[in-house]
């Protein structure tokens, strides 16, 4: 199965949207009290996720713009923010045991998720 951006009710009457392959799901975002804002969201990581840089955050590094940064959890696993050009967290991924994990989970957004179908449940 491809990869895809999937739109799905959430509590409250909110949307939230995931990018996942087969049923795996490999970022999600929060709650959006509209749909189309759900949408929107989509439609902005497709445009800025390829460009984006990295930035690794146990590392020291910054960032400003669109970017996806990794962190390191307490317990020394790692998980990745892509985030907004105005600091707001669109989405993120689960934690990983490795960097290497992180970092795949990244390229696959980069290059997958401009030409991934939009699922609205």
């Amino acid at each position: 199965m491809a990869h895809k951006f999937n739109i799905t009710a959430a509590s409250g009457d909110q949307f939230k949207f995931d990018f996942s392959y087969n049923s795996e799901k490999i970022f999600w975002s929060e709650n959006y009290k509209q749909k189309s804002s759900a949408k929107a969201g989509i439609e902005s990581l497709k445009k800025n996720a390829p460009g984006a840089a990295t930035v690794d955050l146990g590392k020291g590094e910054t960032g400003s713009g669109y970017r996806f940064e990794i962190v390191e959890s307490k317990d020394g696993q790692h998980f990745v923010r892509f985030v907004a050009g105005n600091g707001e967290t669109m989405a993120r991924t689960e934690t990983y045991a490795s960097k290497a994990s992180a970092r795949n989970a990244i390229e696959s957004l980069k290059t997958r998720g401009p030409g991934a179908d939009v699922l609205d449940a």
